[in-house]
């Protein structure tokens, strides 16, 4: 018993059932969260607990993509498409919720980075792991025909969703307001010369002299 406790089939299912419910209490906490903001914060947590576990499966590939693009990219996209909502924030004194929210997700990630890699980098996890792809194994070559060729039609369809979730993003900060100043570009189009500029024939009037004696 306490030699398989010790074992790396152990470890690596520990590992594997402490992402997937820190990953499943995320997602929930994402789709429960009142607060567009806590549910932007908590789907980061998402997307860095599914990057562990596809590093368990020997994806590196794919969780650095996610890390890389996702959380990097498309979650700054998410927290700017609030912040062009106008989500009211009152000011505080002392620590806010969300700056409470953002710590205690990078704590939780900083404890994922340490569970993962820190018997990696001290040489005590064996070499034969639970999961050991062959020698010479390209997790990009297999990620490339599996996507261009079996799921190449739901590719272009998730395109498109995207397409119309950008769409209606940018809809959604479309709104009236009294301070804003638009501008019509059909009647710019359609505009002439004789409409926008106007000759007055004015009789020429002598002006007061200023400055010293005439």
């Amino acid at each position: 018993m306490l030699e398989y406790l010790m074992s790396a089939e152990f470890y690596q299912i520990m590992l594997f059932w402490v992402y997937s419910t820190i990953l499943i209490g995320a997602a929930l906490a994402v789709v429960t969260m009142r607060n567009s903001i806590y549910s932007a914060l908590f789907l980061i947590l998402c997307f860095f607990s599914a990057a562990a576990l596809w590093l368990l499966l020997e994806a590196e590939f794919l969780a650095l993509t996610l890390v890389l693009v996702y959380v990097g990219a498309v979650m700054v996209l998410f927290l700017f498409v609030i912040m062009m909502l106008d989500v009211k924030i009152k000011p505080k004194s002392g620590m806010s919720m969300y700056t409470k929210v953002g710590l205690f997700v990078a704590l939780l990630m900083g404890i994922e980075m340490i569970m993962l890699l820190g018997k990696k980098l001290a040489h005590v996890l064996p070499q034969d792991d639970l999961v050991k792809h062959v020698k010479g194994h390209s997790n990009v070559k297999e990620v490339a025909e599996t996507l261009y060729t079996q799921y190449v039609l739901p590719f272009e369809l998730a395109s498109v969703i995207l397409l119309v979730a950008i769409v209606a993003a940018i809809l959604l900060t479309l709104r009236k307001r009294k301070d804003y100043k638009h501008v019509d570009p059909e009647t710019q189009v359609h505009v002439k010369a004789k409409d926008r500029m106007r000759v007055i024939k004015m009789d020429a009037e002598k002006g007061n002299y200023i400055g010293g004696d005439q």
